[in-house]
């Protein structure tokens, strides 16, 4: 543990931070996970709300927390969009 006042600060904060980061990736699992049920239903209504949705933490989460890298959640906002792309061309064929 630390000992120094600027440590114990230090250490308070990096708590207080891995339970923001914690809470943002939980959310990002959840609307993924959403988002490819909404696949899985073959409901493209649904799934094109929900991938809004997940779009927009994904973004945030990137932008703002520094939970994910940009070139992660770019790379997850496309392949969900992939997917949901096969959805609307499977359905529209």
């Amino acid at each position: 543990m630390a000992n120094h006042r600027s440590a114990l600060k230090r250490a308070r904060q990096n708590k207080r931070r891995q339970l923001a980061n914690k809470s943002q990736k939980t959310r990002i699992k959840n609307i993924t996970k959403l988002l490819e049920a909404s696949i899985a239903e073959r409901s493209i209504e649904k799934a094109q709300e929900n991938m809004r949705l997940a779009q927009k933490i994904i973004d945030k989460s990137a932008r703002k927390g520094g939970v994910l890298h940009k070139r992660t959640a770019s790379r997850k906002i496309s392949r969900l969009s992939k997917k949901l792309q096969g959805l609307i061309r499977s359905e529209t064929a």
